[in-house]
């Protein structure tokens, strides 16, 4: 079915519209960021001397350099961990399929249902017995096991679609399990990885909830959940507030950026594979 050009150009506005809604949040932001320190600017107002250097004193007044690294180490013990973990479930309950693994499956499914909020004080008290409040470990673990549901997910979604053809022909070539999934699979499903590891990323570095309830120290935080001790200190200049709220954003907008291609491709195949 053709479409018309009316079509069309209803679907360009749609598309402008919302990039524009989009746009708005981070251009105030940026704007705001501009003015002098302690005033309080009004919509979007272009000062008359951009103070560039609201940037230099927000990134040393919330002591990014530490917080860049706590964000780093907690990225390093989540997202590849879970990337293993789950491409290995999501292999054996795709592709395997085990006696009993849609009831295992099914638990997974269920684990999409448990919100964030609601465990928060059971893992507060968790972590406190077993001595990990205040760590990096009291946020790793617990995302670890809050992103397994949908990781696993994901992975099976992949695997399931993956030709049998490939797996038979590995296996009369004298394949195993272990080198199936290592030097077949594997290859084949760099695009629902990068995607996933994308999105890992992206949900660890703007953890806050998990990171002001479980860790005290501001440095040993994700970088979203810096902002809260931020906030609280710089939270009457608003300039300054703006300018260290664009720096914590900035690494997750970069990372998309240059891998979006990668998650588009991903998102692609499941649509054609169905």
């Amino acid at each position: 079915m053709k479409t018309s050009a009316s079509e069309l150009w209803l679907g360009r506005l749609v598309l402008v519209i919302l990039m524009v809604i989009t746009l708005v949040p981070f251009v105030t932001l940026f704007v705001t960021a501009l003015h002098p320190t302690g005033t309080y600017p009004a919509g979007l107002s272009w000062p008359e001397e951009p103070q560039w250097g609201n940037f230099l004193s927000a990134f040393q007044a919330a002591d990014m350099q530490k917080l860049l690294l706590s964000s780093v180490l907690i990225e390093l013990g989540v997202v590849p961990l879970a990337l293993l973990i789950s491409t290995l479930a999501g292999f054996a309950l795709g592709h395997l399929r085990p006696p009993g693994s849609r009831w295992i499956f099914l638990v997974f499914i269920l684990g999409l249902t448990l919100p964030f909020e609601g465990i928060v004080v059971p893992l507060y008290y968790q972590m406190r017995d077993v001595g990990l409040l205040n760590t990096r470990w009291a946020i790793i673990l617990p995302l670890l096991g809050l992103f397994m549901p949908f990781a696993v997910m994901w992975m099976r979604a992949h695997f399931v679609n993956m030709p049998e053809d490939i797996s038979e022909a590995a296996r009369i070539d004298g394949a195993n399990n272990l080198q199936l999934f290592s030097r077949i699979h594997i290859p084949l499903s760099m695009p629902a990885l990068s995607s996933l590891a994308i999105l890992m990323f992206l949900w660890t570095w703007n953890q806050f909830l998990l990171a002001v309830v479980l860790v005290d120290d501001p440095t040993k935080r994700t970088m979203a959940g810096a902002l809260g001790a931020f906030q609280g200190q710089w939270g009457t200049d608003i300039p300054l507030l703006c300018a260290g709220s664009l720096l914590i954003l900035t690494p997750t907008l970069l990372v998309f950026l240059i891998f979006q291609r990668h998650f588009v491709a991903a998102l692609l195949q499941g649509a054609v594979k169905g």
